[in-house]
C-alpha cells in the first residue's frame, strides 16, 4: 500500500524545539522497478515507510540551519544501515524545497543507468506569485530521454522550456491559467516525441503553484519493461502524482489566418474552412479538454463535423495527417 506519513517532520523532531525550519516536498521519481517502494530516513529516524514511485509528499517542516542526512532505503529497510543513497543537506530558515529522487539502483536491465540521486531545487513555491497564473516547475526525470524543448501549440505560445537535461529543472513558469497543449521535441526544436493536454483552466487551477516532471522511459524495451514516458505533476499537498492526458502529436503547419470553424460556439454542424487547402487528405478528431478522443473520422464532402451528439463543453477540434497535428481549434458545444 502506498503510505505518505503527514507527521512526517513531527515523528523526527519536536517541532517546538526547532528554533529554524525550513518547508520542503519530496517526490518519488525513479522508475526503477527495485526501487517502486523506498524508506526514506532523516538521519538515523525512519520519515516515510514504503515511500511509492510517482507520489509525493504534502509540504512539510524540517529542521533548517543544521546538517541533516536524507537516505534513502529499500522499502523493507529494517533501519538506517541499509540506505543506499545518503545525501547530506543544509536548510536554510523559511526557504522552501523541492527533492525529486531520480535514477537506477539495479546494476543491470537498464539503458542508460545513471545512479540513483536526491535533486534539490530551493525557492519552491506552494501558490501562484499572482492569483491568475498558474506557476509551474518543469524538471527532466528521465533516464533515456535526451535533451528537449517544450513547446506550446495549443494557444501559440511557443517554446516554454529550451534544452532542458536530465536532472534539470526549469525555473518556475508564470503562465496565465487556460488550457494547454505541449509538446516535447528533441534539441533542435523540430522533432517532436510525445504531446500532452495541460487543461490548466478547465481543472480550475488558478493560483496553484505545480511540479511537471517528465516521468518513466521513452524505451521500455531497454529499461525491463518499465513504466512509459509521460508529464506528471506533482501538487504542493502530496499524494499520487497526476498524469497529463496524451495528445496527437504533430507540428501545426495551417496559419490561424487561413484556417477557421464557425458557428462558434456550435449546435449541431461545425464547418471548417482553410483556405486554398484541400481538406480530403486529412483527416480530423474531437477530443474533451482530458484529452479523450470522441470522434476520429474523415471530413465530410462539405468539410462540416457533426456534433449533436455531444454534450454541452469546451472541445478541440483537430486536423490529422495520419498521426501528425496539423492544426487545432478550441469550440464551444451549446
Amino acid at each position: 500500500m502506498k503510505k505518505l506519513l503527514p507527521i512526517f517532520a513531527i515523528a523526527l523532531f519536536s517541532i517546538a524545539s526547532i528554533a529554524q525550519t525550513a518547508r520542503v516536498q519530496v517526490i518519488h521519481n525513479s522508475a526503477d522497478a527495485a526501487a517502486a517502494e523506498v524508506d526514506v530516513y532523516i538521519n538515523t529516524d525512519l520519515a516515510l515507510d514504503d515511500f511509492a514511485f510517482r507520489t509525493a509528499t504534502p509540504f512539510l517542516d524540517l529542521p533548517a540551519g543544521v546538517e541533516i542526512n536524507i537516505g534513502i532505503a529499500p522499502g523493507n529497510s529494517t533501519d538506517v544501515g541499509d540506505v543506499l543513497l545518503t545525501v547530506p543537506v543544509t536548510l536554510t530558515a523559511d526557504e522552501k524545497y523541492i527533492v525529486v529522487a531520480d535514477g537506477i539502483v539495479s546494476p543491470t536491465g537498464y539503458n542508460p543507468a545513471p545512479p540513483l540521486t536526491l535533486q534539490v531545487y530551493p525557492m519552491a513555491r506552494e501558490m501562484a506569485s499572482n492569483p491568475a497564473n498558474v506557476d509551474i516547475l518543469v524538471h527532466h526525470g528521465s533516464t533515456d530521454a535526451p535533451t528537449v524543448d517544450v513547446v506550446e501549440t495549443g494557444v501559440g505560445a511557443g517554446t516554454i522550456v529550451d534544452d532542458i537535461s536530465y536532472t534539470e529543472f526549469q525555473g518556475y513558469l508564470e503562465l496565465p491559467t487556460a488550457d494547454y497543449v505541449v509538446e516535447i521535441r528533441d534539441a533542435s526544436g523540430t522533432v517532436g516525441v510525445a504531446a500532452y493536454q495541460a487543461p490548466l483552466a478547465t481543472l480550475g487551477l488558478d493560483g496553484a503553484a505545480l511540479t511537471v516532471l517528465a516521468s518513466g522511459f521513452l524505451d521500455p524495451s531497454q529499461n525491463s519493461n518499465g513504466p512509459q514516458f509521460g508529464l506528471f505533476v506533482a501538487s504542493p499537498l502530496g499524494g499520487d502524482l497526476l498524469e497529463l492526458p496524451s495528445a496527437p502529436l504533430g507540428v501545426n503547419e495551417f496559419s490561424d489566418a487561413s484556417f477557421s470553424i464557425y458557428p462558434n460556439p456550435v449546435n449541431d454542424r461545425l464547418y471548417i474552412s482553410a483556405n486554398n487547402i484541400d481538406l480530403s487528405q486529412y483527416s480530423v478528431a474531437i477530443t474533451d479538454m482530458l484529452g479523450r478522443i470522441l470522434t476520429n473520422d474523415v471530413l465530410n464532402i462539405d468539410n462540416t463535423v457533426k456534433v449533436d451528439n455531444l454534450s454541452e463543453g469546451i472541445y478541440n477540434l483537430t486536423i490529422l495527417d495520419g498521426n501528425r497535428i496539423v492544426i487545432s481549434k478550441k469550440f464551444v458545444k451549446n
